[in-house]
């Protein structure tokens, strides 16, 4: 196994500089070029150190990466059912990725959960009935129909009502994953 490749490919995943890693593992930058380089190898101890700090465990880096999965179907879904909605997490541990989409179902008269402001941007889909979008500050909130799509800045709280008669689905997506 390439120790080096597969550090240098956690830290970058995982967004991390190098001085970065240095300062989480107290290891020197200097050092972690060379391991990443291959031109040293790390002690048991430093190891696990790194992997603690790249969010993975030992089993977890020494297993060869599987294929990516990049399409996924209804039995990869996780669905949370609650009493005026079902929330349906269409890409397994999307929190993990820059961006997260759900399915969101809303029943006559519900209120999807408010999301709090945060950096990145949010995009929704309505693939049935109506809803409107309410942002911090709104009294009567955007009406968003079948078809229609909304984009914005998640800098305000903001959350989702199904006024209509019928269930409204929406795909949404948030960037990064808050949902």
């Amino acid at each position: 196994m390439d120790i080096g490749r597969r550090v240098r490919e956690l830290r970058t995943r995982n967004g991390l500089t190098l001085e970065e890693l240095a300062s989480r593992t107290e290891l020197t930058k200097g050092y972690l070029s060379q391991l990443e380089r291959n031109l040293s190898a790390p002690s048991i101890q430093t190891l696990e150190d790194l992997t603690e700090a790249l969010g993975t465990t030992m089993s977890e880096f020494f297993t060869e990466d599987a294929e990516e999965q990049i399409v996924f179907g209804a039995k990869d879904a996780f669905v949370d059912d609650e009493e005026d909605m079902s929330i349906h997490w269409i890409v397994p541990n999307a929190q993990k990725n820059q961006m997260e989409p759900i399915i969101l179902y809303l029943r006559p008269g519900a209120q999807s959960k408010r999301v709090d402001p945060h950096e990145g941007e949010e995009f929704g889909y309505v693939l049935s009935g109506r809803l409107l979008l309410f942002r911090d500050g709104d009294k009567k909130g955007i009406r968003v129909r079948r078809g229609e799509n909304f984009c914005m800045k998640g800098d305000k709280a903001h959350w989702l009502m199904n006024d209509g008669e019928r269930d409204a689905a929406v795909l949404w997506i948030s960037t990064p994953p808050v949902f």
